[in-house]
C-alpha cells in the first residue's frame, strides 16, 4: 500500500470500515487505554503541571506572533555554525531540494527517523522515483515499511499492530530490505526488537546520508533538538556525513530556555515519561564530531496560511505528543487510517484540512471527525482548544457549500418562512396530527436516514399544542 493518502475516502465511509475489523479495535483500545492512563499518573507528579502548560501555550504564541524574525534568527545561527538553510515553500520544492542534496552525494540509499514533515510531503515516495531508497530506522516507522502501510498514530505508527502481526511482517519481508529475521522468531517484544537493531545496524555502519525531522528549533543558537525512546534517532543523526533536517516551520522557538519547559511537558504527555531516554542535539557541523555537512530544509507547505487564520492557528503550537489520540472516542474506534492524512485523531482533524485545504472530500469531512467531549483540550500541553478550531473549521466547510450543505440551507430557509406565517405552520401541525398513523418510524435518504439508523422518530401526538391550548385555556390569548 502506498505511504500517501491521495484518494483516500472521506471520512465517515473509512471509520464505517475500520470500525468493523475488531482486531484492529482491540489493538487500538489496548494501547491507547495503557499510554493515557501511565501518562496521568506522570502528569499528577508535577504540583505546576497547570502552569508549564500555560508556559508553553504562551512561548507557542509568542513565537507565532513573531515568526518571521525568528526564523530569520533561526536561519542566521545555523549559517554561522557552518550549517546551509533551504527554504521549501511547499512539498514539491522541498522533495526537489532533498533530492538534490541526496544525489549531490552520489549515494543511492539514506536512513530516516522522526520526521512526520517528510512523511507529509511523500518524500520516500519521491526518493524511489528517482532511484534513492530511504530506510525508516524508528521502530514503528520501519514496522509500518516493512509492511508496506501506514502510520496510525503520531507517537506509535504501527499501534494497530499486535505482536503476532509485527512478527509475522518481519519473517517475510526483513530480507528484502536488508538483513533477514532470525530463525525461530517468536512474538517476544524482547526478541522482536533484537531483530530490528541487528537489521537497522548494518545500515546504520555503511549510511553515508541521514534524513531527519526535529521536535524543536532554537532560534538564538541554532540548535536543533530530537528526542525519542530508542536510540536509532542518536545512530542516524552522528554517524552519516551528511545530515539533512525537513522542519516545518512552527517548530521553532526563542531560546534555550524555553526547552525547559517541553522538555518536561512533552515526555510526559507523550510516552509517560519524567524525561525521555535520549534527548539529541546538533549546532551546525563540527569536524571532530558528527556530520561534517548539515543542511535544514525549513517547510512551509501551507503553515503560513494557517498562521493567517486567528482562531485556526492555535493549532502551529502543537508538539505532536499524542496525547488527544490516546483520550479521542473517535481515534479510538476508527483508528488513524481513517482520516486519510499522515496527522491523525483530533489534531489532525484541525491541522490537516487547513494545510490542505477543504476542497476534497476528506478534507471536508475531518473537522465533523469528532464528538467535540473536549477530553482532547484537557489534555493538551500547550492548550490548542481543539473542540473551537472545529467548530471553526465546520463554519468554513458549511459556507463552501456542498450537496449535504445546499439541502441543509433550502432546508432552514423553507422552515424560516412557514415559521413567519403562522397560518400555514397552524394547517401543517394539524395535518400532522391527523395523518400520525401513516408516518414512519425511520426517515428516508442517506442523510436524515443515518440520524434514525440508532433512534426512532418520536411520535406526533393527537393533536397539535395550539389547539389544546385553545381548548384548555379558553379566554387566555392564543
Amino acid at each position: 500500500m502506498s505511504g500517501t493518502f491521495v484518494g483516500m475516502p472521506a471520512f465517515p465511509k473509512a471509520a464505517h470500515e475500520a470500525v468493523r475489523n475488531d482486531t484492529l479495535r482491540a489493538n487500538l483500545r489496548h494501547a491507547t487505554h495503557t499510554i493515557r492512563d501511565k501518562r496521568a499518573v506522570a502528569v499528577a507528579e508535577l504540583a505546576d503541571w497547570a502552569e508549564l502548560r500555560e508556559a508553553g501555550k504562551q512561548i507557542k504564541d509568542i513565537t507565532l506572533s513573531s515568526l518571521d524574525h525568528y526564523l530569520v534568527q533561526l536561519e542566521e545561527a545555523v549559517t554561522a555554525a557552518g550549517g546551509t538553510v533551504h527554504w521549501a515553500a511547499d512539498a514539491a520544492e522541498a522533495n526537489r531540494i532533498v533530492t538534490e542534496l541526496v544525489k549531490a552525494t552520489g549515494e543511492s540509499e539514506v536512513v530516516k527517523v522522526k520526521s512526520m514533515a517528510t512523511q507529509e510531503i511523500g518524500l520516500n515516495e519521491h526518493l524511489e522515483a528517482e532511484g534513492i531508497r530511504a530506510y525508516e530506522t524508528d521502530l514503528a516507522e520501519l514496522i509500518v515499511q516493512l509492511g508496506e502501510d501506514r502510520p496510525s498514530h503520531i507517537l506509535v505508527p504501527a499501534i494497530h499492530r499486535n505482536r503476532g502481526e509485527i512478527r509475522d511482517i518481519f519473517r517475510s519481508e526483513m530480507g528484502k530490505w536488508g538483513r533477514s529475521a532470525p530463525e525461530g522468531l517468536s512474538d517476544s517484544p524482547a526478541e522482536l526488537a533484537e531483530a530490528a537493531r541487528l537489521h537497522l545496524r548494518e545500515k546504520f555502519l555503511r549510511a553515508k546520508v541521514g534524513i531527519s525531522g526535529a521536535n524543536f528549533m532554537v532560534a538564538e543558537t541554532g540548535t536543533l533538538v530530537v528526542v525519542e525512546s530508542e536510540g536509532n534517532g542518536r545512530m542516524c543523526l552522528t554517524l552519516p556525513e551528511t545530515l539533512i533536517s525537513v522542519v516545518g516551520i512552527e517548530k521553532v522557538v526563542p531560546t534555550w530556555r524555553d526547552l525547559e519547559v517541553f522538555l518536561q511537558t512533552l515526555p510526559r504527555s507523550s510516552t509517560a515519561e519524567r524525561m525521555n531516554p535520549y534527548t539529541s542535539m546538533w549546532t551546525g557541523t563540527n569536524d571532530d564530531d558528527g556530520p561534517s555537512d548539515f543542511h535544514l530544509v525549513l517547510l512551509d507547505n501551507g503553515r503560513t496560511d494557517v498562521l493567517a487564520d486567528e482562531v485556526g492557528r492555535q493549532a502551529l503550537r502543537c508538539i505532536r505528543c499524542s496525547a488527544c489520540l490516546n483520550v479521542c472516542p473517535v481515534y479510538e474506534r476508527a483508528g488513524g487510517h481513517a482520516y486519510g492524512s499522515v496527522y491523525p485523531g483530533p489534531i489532525g482533524a484541525i491541522l490537516t484540512p487547513q494545510l490542505r485545504g477543504t476542497t476534497s472530500e476528506v478534507d471536508s469531512s475531518l473537522p465533523y471527525a469528532s464528538t467535540l467531549c473536549g477530553a482532547c483540550y484537557d489534555v493538551c500541553p500547550v492548550a490548542i482548544d481543539i473542540p473551537e478550531v472545529l467548530v471553526h473549521l465546520r463554519e468554513k466547510v458549511a459556507d463552501q457549500g456542498g450537496k449535504g450543505h445546499r439541502l441543509e440551507k433550502a432546508a432552514i430557509k423553507a422552515a424560516g418562512w412557514v415559521l413567519d406565517h403562522p397560518g400555514v405552520l397552524a394547517a401543517g401541525e394539524r395535518i400532522a396530527s391527523r395523518t400520525r398513523a401513516l408516518h414512519p418510524k425511520k426517515l428516508p435518504g442517506p442523510g436524515a436516514g443515518q440520524w434514525t439508523e440508532s433512534r426512532d422518530l418520536p411520535e406526533m401526538p393527537t393533536e397539535p399544542f395550539r389547539d389544546w391550548w385553545k381548548k384548555n385555556r379558553t379566554g387566555e390569548p392564543t
